[in-house]
Parts: C-alpha cells; structure tokens; sequence
C-alpha cells in the first residue's frame, strides 16, 4: 500500500476550502493596502481590532476558482483607483498563495471615505 501511495495510485481525498475562509483571506489582504480604511459594515471598533475581516467579502467559490466582491472604505485624500488596484493585486496574490485558487475576478467597491483626523480622535 505504501508503494502505491507513492506512485500516486491512491487519491488522497479532497480539499474543500470554505467562502468564508476566502473571505477572511480577502478581508485581511485588502485592509493591508495602505489608505484602506476597514471593510463596509465593520464598525470603527471593529476595523481598529481587525475583527470581522469577512464582513463587507462576498466569494463566490468554485472546484479551481474565486471571484470576490469587496466593499470597502477608503481613507479621505487617497487616489481611489490607485488603492483599488492594489487591493485587487493584494487579495488576489494572498488567496491564489494560500488556497491554489485562481480568482478570476475581485470587484472593489468603495463604500465610504473617512476622514483620517476622526479616526484618530476616536482612538485616543
């Protein structure tokens, strides 16, 4: 049996990789990307803690590929196209790197700008 798993006769099962783990792949990789604010529907809370990184990722997963759509927020000043170019190289290199997905298509759509003066007087 051992010859035969070497010669590569016996399958070794699936891998089956989770929306939601491609998701949270996504969200992490595009809040990276310097002017990303955070993810739409994550709460300022929320973006300064890094939780719910799959809020604001819809994928769509297929047997070898993954088309995302992100809804972000970007930073006021920034150059929207720009940013969104980087977010689509970032979070497609991050999930073909660690899923062996090919994505297809990742679709940014800017949700709302913050005012970077705000976010740090929330912090403080």
């Amino acid at each position: 049996m051992e010859k035969a798993l070497q010669h590569g006769l016996y399958d070794a099962g699936t891998l089956r990789i989770e929306p939601d783990v491609v998701a949270a792949i996504a969200g992490l990789a595009a809040s990276e990307v310097p002017g990303v604010a955070g993810m739409s529907g994550v709460s300022l809370v929320g973006m300064l803690r890094n939780s719910n990184l799959a809020k604001g990722v819809k994928v769509t997963v297929g047997e070898r590929e993954a088309i995302v759509d992100l809804h972000i927020v970007l930073e006021y000043g920034v150059k929207m196209p720009e940013v969104a170019q980087r977010v689509q190289e970032n979070v497609r290199s991050a999930i073909e790197t660690m899923t062996g997905l090919q994505v297809v298509e990742v679709n940014v759509h800017v949700q709302s700008v913050i005012i970077q003066e705000l976010n740090d007087e929330a912090v403080s």
